[in-house]
């Protein structure tokens, strides 16, 4: 039994990335297609859809790439975990990298980056860092 979906996701992206794959494949749910629709507009991500396989639901996507080939992830890190969660208020959330990054961060409002939360002045269970 999988005690943190989110962790498994963040791992299959960042093992498909090291792995030198063009796009990925994982099982599918709301919560995770929402993460993925971020990556997507934020550009890290392409083409993100669920596939519906008999009962099963799919998560597809391809990797957005660099100039020269490279993926344009460099890293993602899980921050609140199951057995530490990690909330912040809207004025403790900060640039991630220098504005290079972002944070995705779970508010009552759904799942965000950190930039449009504190626009709203949201706060929340911080989720990972993407840069």
């Amino acid at each position: 039994m999988m005690t943190d979906p989110i962790s498994d996701m963040l791992t299959r992206l960042r093992n498909a990335i090291m792995a030198g794959h063009k796009q990925i494949e994982l099982p599918g749910s709301k919560l995770k297609f929402a993460l993925a629709k971020i990556l997507e507009t934020e550009g890290f991500l392409d083409n993100v859809h669920i596939v519906e396989v008999g009962p099963r639901k799919l998560l597809k996507a391809k990797f957005a790439v660099g100039d020269a080939g490279i993926p344009k992830i460099q890293a993602i890190t899980r921050i609140s975990k199951p057995g530490l969660r990690v909330y912040k208020k809207a004025t403790d959330l900060r640039p991630v990298r220098s504005g290079f990054g972002i944070a995705i961060i779970s508010t009552p409002n759904g799942l965000m980056t950190a930039k449009e939360a504190r626009k709203r002045s949201l706060g929340g269970e911080l989720i990972c860092e993407v840069y």
